[in-house]
């Protein structure tokens, strides 16, 4: 088969589309024919060294979500079959025309949409959906501030948050990615420069907000903490913006704040599991009823890799980037 190869870690230029072994799947397991796979930043990290996979999980073939089709399945799995359209999440190995997956992490593909826009779907709603719901709690009416709104976790966060009645304010360095964001439902909007706080507590009336998702990390930090609300809570996601930085810990106090972080890459099969179940039990639904929708800003053909990278290393998307196979 064919697959998305890093040569060695470095810029765009050491991915190739090389020929390489179709991995078998194991008794649990499901093969998937891919259809497309979406772009993270994760695998920016991965082809530069920085960010290497789980143990039995391909260090050369990076990837971590695919929809497709089933091709094959394991002796043991029942509740899949040969033909049948899914997405999901992995740890690795998605940048390739064949996938190898536990079919307990699969998730079906929702009912009108097609196998290759479903690839904008699982890493980013999955992460929305865990970080902003299961680990924060957001309740209907509460304030949620996210960072990077345009980007692919920010699209969907900003839908499932509407979805459920936050109010949602959406902070983006470009006036075009906040006017996207607006299409999509965001009405809060804030231009992410140096007084960025400031706005934000005008639009809460200084009361500061309940939920931060924050796609941006360390340069933001030191404004999260002036807008974090009384027993608010700040998740971290993403850190392109630097993974260090210094804490105020006598204004978390007062806040009665939390602050975390979150990844799915590494977690433990059984909790992939039981995500992957939740979602598709209160997530899914709203694909099907037009509440939600996978936001693709461009598919890039599978040997133009290169490309796509450099595309995402400039910023240039407004939601997902996809590898089409």
């Amino acid at each position: 088969m064919k697959a998305v190869v890093i040569t060695q870690p470095g810029g765009v230029e050491v991915l190739e589309l090389r020929d390489v072994e179709r991995p078998t799947p194991g008794g649990t397991d499901i093969l998937v024919r891919v259809a497309s796979s979406g772009l993270n930043r994760a695998d920016l990290l991965q082809r530069r060294g920085l960010y290497p996979p789980p143990r039995g999980y391909p260090e050369d073939i990076p990837g971590l979500e695919y929809s497709g089709v089933i091709e094959a399945i394991g002796e043991d799995v029942d509740t899949l079959a040969v033909g049948q359209a899914v997405m999901g999440i992995t740890a690795g190995g998605a940048y390739a025309e064949y996938v190898a997956v536990p079919a307990a992490t699969a998730v079906r593909i929702p009912h009108g949409l097609d196998s290759v826009e479903a690839g904008a779907i699982p890493e980013v709603f999955m992460t929305a959906y865990d970080a902003v719901f299961l680990q924060e709690g957001l309740c209907m009416d509460e304030s949620l501030l996210v960072h990077a709104v345009g980007s692919g976790v920010g699209t969907a966060t900003l839908q499932l948050a509407l979805r459920a009645g936050a109010v949602v304010i959406g902070t983006s360095r470009t006036e075009a990615k906040l006017a996207a964001a607006a299409a999509l439902g965001l009405e809060h909007k804030v231009l992410g420069d140096e007084v960025w706080p400031s706005r934000v507590l005008e639009i809460t009336d200084g009361l500061g907000v309940n939920i931060i998702l924050d796609l941006v990390g360390g340069a933001y930090l030191k404004g999260n903490q002036k807008v974090l609300a009384s027993r608010g809570r700040h998740i971290v996601v993403g850190v392109p913006a630097g993974a260090k930085a210094e804490i105020d810990l006598q204004s978390l106090m007062v806040r009665r704040g939390s602050i975390r972080g979150t990844t799915l890459r590494a977690r433990p099969l059984n909790e992939k599991v039981d995500l992957a179940r939740a979602f598709e039990l209160e997530v899914l639904p709203g694909f099907e009823m037009g509440e939600l929708k996978p936001v693709v800003d461009r598919g890039f053909p599978a040997g133009e890799a290169q490309a796509a990278h450099r595309y995402m290393e400039e910023n240039r998307n407004f939601g997902k980037i996809l590898l089409t196979w």
